[in-house]
């Protein structure tokens, strides 16, 4: 696969969508088909996390408010004593949309459906009319109340590997429409606005679902180009294209993705070692999430096979970058103590240690613990007068650790244990080494310099990778065989709020929102 996709292409905004495509967006990259290879992230959305969706929407829904709508309205109708009086009404400025009562549910086998009761709508335009020979035009404002919507969004996948999606079914009716006409003749056609009244509701109930349909093929369209990889830095990127349809059942909706690093440049297959392995079918919670996230080793063994194929496991180390206090200097007087002839023979002189992981680098997850195994090599070289370096000897150096990952607020951290460290001589150049004091004083070195840096780092954590304004609410980390899973809710502060530093609070029971 090649890389180019992966460092051109960029994520574009759901603030361009209604929320309820939004949502689409949230089950796509969130993350099981029996029938596809097994994924290495499988992540379920449950109801209530469609819930969260329909409030986390209603930002969307006002970016949307801010701007015209394309109608299109026009029609005609026959007075017994004016005549035909015909009319267009070429768009439409929304200002209102209360949703009383509106929830989304999963549609076993096809997607979302979003059902709206008991809405209502008011919206103003620009109007012309014409009764004969008599030009007229003016504004109008329209109110809509017991606003019934129901649309339903299948969702499915590409041959690359992306969401995909359609219209699989929409049915729009409101009952009570109120228009009143301003400027121009308005007082005639307030009039007529009882009679207009039932050709109007009837244009714009089926206008209502042409641009639900809009909607849908506008995304539809820019899934087209969505990411299905990024890069990572000049060796890796990850692929998470999605492996098969989208598992929706009637309570919950599962997608698996790939999960794989791969080369910037290429894409070689994983060796047998690191493949997937499959996940259960149902995955363990103690209570009901939002979400569930399971993430298998195969994402870590696979980062390590890009970086080990790209030579990026390797670090020379001096004197200069080595702590102080470190029980180990490169110099040989120091290092005399376990090769004695190497002091004979280069007398007080600097020396580099050259390290590279000489196999690839393999962890495994179990209930207790992440588990490492580190295979490593260590060539020691003497540096000259004239800045050569001569080799001195050669290392193998194996060693594993344990880890426990753990979240907080927006950041995956962790700790890291030494559990097992040997040093095995391959060759040397001076003399015979001895490898067992050697081990032991590295092991010293590790627990009193090397372990804390490293828990320092991890203590920091990386922030994990969530759409604009979401965080985990409540995240429950636990390991399985072969997987680590995070349970979470979810929390949604829309932009505004964040920037005031305020905690968000839902829309009101009406879920009104209100065009600027």
């Amino acid at each position: 696969m090649s890389s180019a996709p992966a460092a051109r292409s960029r994520h574009r905004p759901c603030s361009t969508a209604p929320w309820w495509l939004c949502l689409l967006l949230l089950l796509m990259a969130c993350a099981p088909a029996a029938t596809t290879p097994n994924p290495g992230i499988k992540a379920r959305l449950t109801r209530r996390a469609l819930e969260f969706g329909r409030r986390f929407g209603l930002e969307m829904i006002q970016s949307l408010l801010q701007k015209e709508h394309e109608l299109n309205l026009n029609g005609s109708y026959d007075s017994p004593l004016l005549g035909t009086v015909t009319y267009t009404i070429p768009r439409i400025r929304i200002h209102e949309l209360q949703m009383s009562n509106s929830t989304v549910d999963f549609t076993e086998d096809v997607g979302v459906t979003l059902t709206v009761q008991h809405g209502r709508i008011q919206l103003s335009a620009d109007w012309g009319a014409r009764l004969g020979a008599i030009h007229d035009k003016g504004s109008v404002e329209l109110r809509m109340r017991d606003l019934a919507v129901v649309v339903v969004l299948g969702v499915s996948v590409d041959n690359s590997g992306r969401p995909a999606v359609w219209s699989a079914g929409c049915d729009a009716h409101g009952t009570d429409l109120h228009v009143e006409f301003q400027r121009g003749h308005s007082w005639l056609y307030n009039l007529l606005a009882p009679l207009l009244q039932r050709a109007l509701r009837q244009k714009l109930n089926k206008k209502l679902c042409l641009e639900v349909q809009r909607g849908v093929h506008r995304l539809e369209a820019a899934l087209k180009h969505m990411n299905v990889s990024t890069q990572l830095d000049p060796f890796a990127a990850i692929d998470y294209s999605l492996l098969g349809q989208p598992a929706i059942a009637a309570e919950h909706g599962d997608v698996a993705l790939k999960g794989e690093f791969f080369r910037v440049g290429e894409h070689q297959q994983s060796p047998p070692s690191v493949l997937p392995t499959a996940l259960p079918v149902v995955l363990p919670a103690a209570q009901e999430p939002m979400l569930l996230l399971a993430v298998t080793e195969f994402v870590a063994n696979s980062a390590a096979f890009v970086y080990f194929t790209a030579g990026a496991l390797r670090r020379n180390i001096s004197s200069d970058t080595l702590p102080r206090r470190f029980p180990i200097q490169l110099r040989t007087k120091n290092m005399g103590l376990f090769a004695p002839q190497l002091q004979e023979l280069y007398p007080d002189r600097p020396m580099e240690l050259h390290l590279w992981a000489r196999q690839q680098p393999l962890l495994s997850c179990r209930p207790d613990a992440l588990h490492g195994a580190l295979f490593g090599s260590a060539e020691a070289f003497v540096v000259l007068p004239n800045a050569s370096r001569v080799p001195a000897f050669l290392l193998n150096i194996d060693a594993n650790v344990t880890g426990k990952p753990t979240i907080a607020g927006n950041r995956l951290r962790g700790t890291v244990k030494l559990t097992g460290l040997s040093v095995v001589q391959v060759t040397s150049h001076v003399g015979p080494v001895e490898v067992k004091r050697l081990e032991n004083l590295l092991k010293f070195g590790l627990w009193l310099f090397g372990v804390p840096w490293a828990n320092k780092r991890l203590q920091a954590g990386v922030p994990l990778p969530t759409p604009h304004g979401v965080s985990l609410l409540d995240p429950r980390l636990s390991l399985q065989e072969g997987f680590m899973l995070v349970a979470a809710d979810l929390q949604y502060e829309p932009r505004d709020q964040a920037l005031r530093g305020n905690r968000p609070r839902p829309p009101a029971g009406g879920d009104a929102v209100v065009a600027p």
